[in-house]
C-alpha cells in the first residue's frame, strides 16, 4: 500500500523495524478532538469565521468527511473487542490558564479553553465512554505533561494507533514522543488534520520516515480485525 508520503520512496525507511501488528497490544490514540479546535461551531472556527478566513474550510472539511467518520469507525472496532481507547485533550487545567506554558497560554485564552469549558470537551460526535481513559495536557506532546507513559505500560500496551488534531502539532508530537519511548507508533492518515494541507502531507512524510508507519483507516481496521 502506498501512502501519499512513500511513493516516491526514501533510503531512510530502510532502517524501520515494524513489529507485527497485535490488538491485545494496540491502543487507540484520540488527540484533541474538542470543540475549541476539532469543530466548525467551536472557538476557532467562530475566530476564523469572523475574520474572514478562508482557511477553515479545509479543516474542518477533514474534520467531517474524514477524521470524525474514520475515528467513529476504529472506536467501534476497539470497544467491540474490548479493546484500549485512550483521549488526549489539550487546554488548561485553571480558568485563569495560569497552569499552561508561556508559549500556549495565549491560545487556551483566546479559545477559552480550559477545564470545565464547553470548548474543552470533547465532541459530541466522539464522546468517551465512561470506562474510556481521559488524560489532559498543558503541552502540545502528551509525554511531557501527563502520566500517559505509566498509564500505558500499566495496559500492556506499546502500539500506538494515533488519530486526531493537529496532524503536525499535538499527534505528531505525541507520536514521535512515543516512537523515543519504544513504542510502536501507527499515524492513521485520513483519521488525521490540520489547517494546511502542504502541513498535513509534510507531517506524513517526515513521520514515516523514521519514527513510525503512517496507513490509512481500512488498513488499520483489517490488520487489528484479522
Amino acid at each position: 500500500m502506498n501512502t501519499p508520503a512513500s511513493k516516491d520512496g526514501d533510503y531512510i525507511q530502510a532502517f524501520m523495524a515494524h513489529t507485527a501488528p497485535n490488538f491485545d497490544r494496540a491502543v487507540l490514540i484520540v488527540t484533541d478532538m474538542q470543540y475549541a479546535t476539532g469543530h466548525r461551531s467551536g472557538a476557532l472556527g467562530r475566530r476564523l469565521t469572523a475574520e474572514g478566513s478562508n482557511v477553515a474550510g479545509y479543516r474542518f472539511d477533514r474534520i467531517e468527511s474524514l477524521v470524525v467518520p474514520n475515528i467513529s469507525k476504529l472506536l467501534e472496532l476497539f470497544r467491540g473487542k474490548g479493546g484500549a481507547v485512550v483521549y488526549l485533550t489539550v487546554g488548561a487545567d485553571r480558568a485563569d490558564c495560569a497552569d499552561a506554558p508561556p508559549h500556549m497560554k495565549g491560545m487556551f485564552q483566546a479559545l477559552d479553553n480550559y477545564e470545565g469549558s464547553r470548548e474543552h470537551e470533547i465532541i459530541d460526535e466522539l464522546k468517551p465512554r465512561p470506562d474510556e481513559s481521559i488524560i489532559n495536557k498543558t503541552t502540545i506532546g502528551a509525554f511531557a505533561s501527563t502520566g500517559i507513559d505509566h498509564l500505558l505500560r500499566s495496559l500492556g500496551r506499546d502500539q500506538l494507533y494515533m488519530t486526531g488534531v493537529s496532524t503536525n502539532m499535538c499527534v505528531d508530537t505525541t507520536a514521535r514522543e512515543a516512537a523515543d519511548r519504544g513504542y510502536g507508533v501507527t499515524l492513521i492518515e485520513d483519521a488525521c488534520a490540520t489547517t494546511h494541507e502542504d502541513l498535513h502531507n509534510a507531517t506524513v512524510t517526515n513521520f514515516q520516515r523514521l519514527f513510525g508507519r503512517v496507513i490509512y483507516t481500512d488498513d488499520a481496521l483489517e490488520e487489528l480485525d484479522s
